[in-house]
């Protein structure tokens, strides 16, 4: 084998068939033709990718093998990294973009000679793309030739997808491969960031965007995306240098506009001391000590005061301010410590003083890392030589329009209340008052020994309940929900009538769900984010939250997916693989279409053969998850194939379906009542504490 070829691991062997990694041991057990390890380690092998790939072929396990699957394996089992593969794609996929014809030539000559001539002609693309200073190391002739077959796929990829597409689902990978490795901005926050950071500029105008730790990119992506505004140019910095290479190819593909990225320190070593941007979007990191406290002591940028070694991030936001233009917004995501911590009310109060903070605005937890926090925006404006007459201070808290888990955000209503906020208080210096979702505070009120910013501490709680009409609305429905729960609730003591012998002792003989996956009476499909062919009528994703409580779908297509999403119909069987839930999900009318998400199996029976409601039932066992689950891992794996049920007949599957749906017709219904009846308790609870309600 070459020194050069790709490797994969048996997760990725199990990716590239659909399998479970406990086939990929069988295969290797069983098959004494089965490819041996080229590298890894004895408990964790790797294997070269090519002959994987055709021995899979040979065997039958799988047919033409999807060319966005087959590109990035390539890169997961890069000899060099996944992040030099990237970079490597990433340089091809430019050229492809900005000088097709150029490819097109390039791709005709064979591996030594494309070996020579392509770093020329990725230099020339990459410096017309980028300037000459940017951080995008070429790959050189030997790596060419290393990664000829990755660089080829890419462009491939390119032609179904377009370039920038197929940089988004490979990148997208590597991402969700590593999600400890990376501190990401999601995308719904990263938008609203955008609105935010347009208000006020000329509408028929151009603007520069300013991002001093752009990490992957993210930020400045959805500025440029997000509204009527056109870009001129990005400018971005990152301290790490293969990030920085990362997110200047992303935004090169991304973007017509000029792009302008450095790696370095912004704090330490400021890549663009003289830029005046139109709109600064930063998502610093939190809580660092080594900053840069001591050696820049005396730096200019400390207009509001000097930076405790505690407060790294306010050293963030007075250099995004010290970046900004005179009619410019910089919006910053920041810790909600930041908004009160005592080392910093100095510069908290003088920020306000100058009109340079104009809004504090708590996102809901779950917005973006760390997940259990609920993050602030700051919206910042570089002060003018003509103060504010009387300064005020916008203050919103969205924590009371979220959902409990981050996979139902309600991000349209955040994000229409936040901006309607915004742009009245923008245009009018106040904004109406809205009981515990925004006010806007005259400066002075805040000036206090703490400085406390948090918006929560400042705002008029809501009407207790929505009030004593929505009370009565939400007992009455309970009521409602009580009387049919307690109507179908099953009778214990009531034995389920059986015909025979095997319904009577349904574990006497018994199949699993892989033997009959393999006999054709199911479909066994793993699911996955996909992309829409049709962007505005993209379908609803189906997560596992939605699942394990039983709500409609509300998740969304990743951008830049390779292939088109699963979607559910209604009969189908739809179970989460990971975790302790046990849990089984038959598909109704009302979600059928939507999109299966990641960490989710579906099983679509042959309704000739199988009951998905007797699917359902006995898929949800007890005994039955614990043994067809790994326990290796710290998260539970369920392995769905292993999964057992009887072997009866359709008939009397019916019967056990008739029970199994009723049970889940009870179970939706107690769901429904403990929501009501924690909404109607919490109610009451602030009704009678602060006075909107009397004790009889």
């Amino acid at each position: 084998m070459p020194d050069n070829a790709a490797e994969v691991t048996a997760a990725g062997i199990a990716r590239l068939a659909g399998v479970g990694r406990a086939a990929v041991s069988n295969w290797r057990r069983r098959h004494d033709d089965f490819p041996k390890p080229v590298g890894g380690t004895e408990t964790s092998p790797t294997f070269a990718l090519s002959s994987i790939e055709r021995w899979l072929r040979d065997q039958g396990k799988v047919g033409e093998i999807p060319l966005g699957e087959r590109v990035w394996q390539q890169i997961a089992g890069h000899p060099a990294g996944a992040v030099t593969a990237l970079r490597h794609a990433g340089c091809v996929l430019v050229l492809v973009r900005e000088r097709p014809a150029d490819w097109a030539e390039l791709a005709e000559l064979a591996d030594p000679d494309l070996a020579e001539a392509l770093p020329p002609a990725l230099g020339a693309a990459l410096t017309a793309r980028l300037g000459n200073r940017h951080p995008v190391t070429l790959p050189s002739p030997v790596e060419v030739a290393a990664s000829a077959l990755l660089l080829r796929g890419s462009a491939e990829l390119a032609t179904g997808l377009g370039a920038r597409s197929a940089y988004e689902f490979l990148l997208g990978r590597h991402l969700d491969a590593n999600p400890r490795q990376y501190t990401l901005t999601p995308s719904a926050p990263a938008e609203l960031m955008a609105a935010l950071a347009e208000s006020g500029l000329d509408r028929d105008g151009v603007r520069t965007v300013f991002d001093p730790a752009s990490g992957t990119g993210s930020l400045l992506r959805a500025a440029d995306t997000s509204g009527p505004l056109h870009t001129r140019a990005i400018f971005a910095q990152e301290a790490d240098p293969d990030l920085a290479a990362l997110s200047a190819l992303r935004l090169a593909l991304h973007s017509t506009a000029q792009v302008r990225v450095r790696a370095g320190d912004s704090l330490r070593a400021d890549a663009f001391p003289e830029l005046e941007a139109d709109s600064v979007l930063c998502h610093p990191p939190f809580n660092e000590r080594n900053w840069g406290h001591d050696e820049l002591a005396y730096d200019s940028r400390w207009e509001y005061g000097y930076p405790a070694r505690t407060e790294s991030e306010l050293a963030w936001v007075q250099h995004a301010l010290a970046r900004l233009s005179t009619r410019g917004t910089a919006v910053l995501l920041m810790p909600p410590a930041a908004a009160s911590r005592r080392s910093g009310r100095r510069i908290r109060a003088d920020l306000l003083r100058h009109g340079a903070l104009r809004a504090v605005i708590a996102l809901p937890a779950g917005a973006a890392p760390p997940y259990g926090i609920p993050l602030h925006l700051w919206v910042l404006r570089r002060p003018t030589a003509q103060p504010l007459p009387a300064p005020h201070l916008l203050l919103i808290d969205t924590a009371d329009l979220a959902a409990t888990n981050r996979d139902q955000l309600p991000w349209q209503a955040v994000r229409t209340a936040v901006l309607d906020a915004w742009q009245e208080f923008d245009r009018n210096g106040s904004t109406e008052e809205k009981p515990g979702v925004c006010r806007s505070l005259p400066v002075i009120d805040v000036l206090d020994d703490d400085v406390d910013l948090a918006p929560a501490r400042h705002l008029p709680p809501p009407t207790a309940g929505g009030g004593a009409a929505e009370l009565a609305d939400v007992h009455a429905r309970l009521t409602t929900a009580l009387r049919r729960t307690s109507g179908l609730t099953p009778d214990p003591a009531r034995p389920l009538a059986s015909t025979s012998a095997e319904t009577a002792v349904p574990g006497r003989r018994s199949t699993t769900v892989g033997e009959l996956a393999r006999a054709g009476a199911l479909v066994l499909r793993a699911g996955g984010s996909g992309a829409s062919p049709d962007p505005t009528g993209a379908p609803p994703v189906l997560t596992e939250h939605d699942v394990i409580v039983g709500s409609e779908p509300s998740g969304t297509l990743s951008e830049g997916a390779a292939e088109e999403p699963l979607r559910v119909e209604e009969g189908d069987v739809v179970v989460p693989v990971l975790g302790d839930v046990t849990v089984a999900r038959v598909i109704d009318e009302a979600s059928a279409g939507a999109a299966l998400g990641r960490g989710l199996h579906l099983l679509r029976p042959d309704p000739a053969t199988l009951d998905p409601w007797f699917l359902a039932g006995f898929l949800r066992g007890t005994a039955n998850q614990r043994q067809a689950s790994s326990y290796a891992s710290t998260p539970t794996r369920l392995d769905v194939r292993r999964l057992q049920l009887p072997r009866i007949s359709l008939t009397d599957q019916r019967r056990y379906g008739r029970r199994f749906r009723a049970l889940a017709s009870f179970e939706e219904s107690l769901r429904l009542a403990g929501r009501l009846g924690e909404q109607l308790v919490q109610g009451l609870y602030d009704g009678l504490t602060d006075g909107t309600a009397r004790p009889e």
